[in-house]
């Protein structure tokens, strides 16, 4: 068989190879989202606890039957900011929404700690996470931590230097 026609049976047979593509995540992209937001958002950092058995599951048969989002009841023990930094004690029960976007859902893990900006709705406190990480960073480190605080302070550069 030639080069070609090797390569032409290749391709007839090769599927399509879908990837979610995501932007690097920006902790002070994320922070200005929140604090610009028509809804009112916490920065907490804590550890997650839930259920994984509710977390939602693909048919990849039926790939168009994944919901979009997922609630599930969880609960979230850390500190949330003030203008002190991340002093205030916060334990709470939460709404753990998991967002899927398509075949790609978040998989968030309990007992992580996170870095998140909690969104205070009516029905109560609603922590969002997607494939791509959302407003939500696990482990975050001290590093990650400290420039959240410098963004509530007015000192907010991008990783790449810029201002949002």
């Amino acid at each position: 068989m030639t080069r070609y026609g090797l390569a032409a049976l290749l391709a007839l047979f090769a599927g399509q190879a879908d990837a979610l593509s995501c932007m690097r995540p920006d902790i002070a992209r994320d922070y200005e989202r929140a604090a610009s937001a028509e809804e009112i958002y916490h920065a907490v950092t804590g550890v997650l606890d839930f259920d994984p058995a509710t977390l939602p599951v693909v048919d990849y048969d039926n790939q168009q039957a994944t919901p979009p989002e997922t609630d599930i009841p969880a609960r979230l023990t850390g500190r949330t900011l003030t203008s002190s930094g991340f002093t205030a004690e916060f334990e709470r029960d939460i709404t753990l929404r998991v967002h899927c976007f398509g075949p790609w859902c978040a998989s968030p893990q309990p007992g992580t700690p996170y870095l998140t900006f909690v969104e205070s709705t009516r029905q109560g406190l609603v922590m969002h996470v997607d494939p791509c990480g959302g407003l939500s960073h696990p482990n975050p480190s001290a590093e990650l931590e400290a420039r959240v605080v410098a963004c509530s302070k007015g000192d907010c550069p991008l990783d790449d230097g810029s201002r949002p």
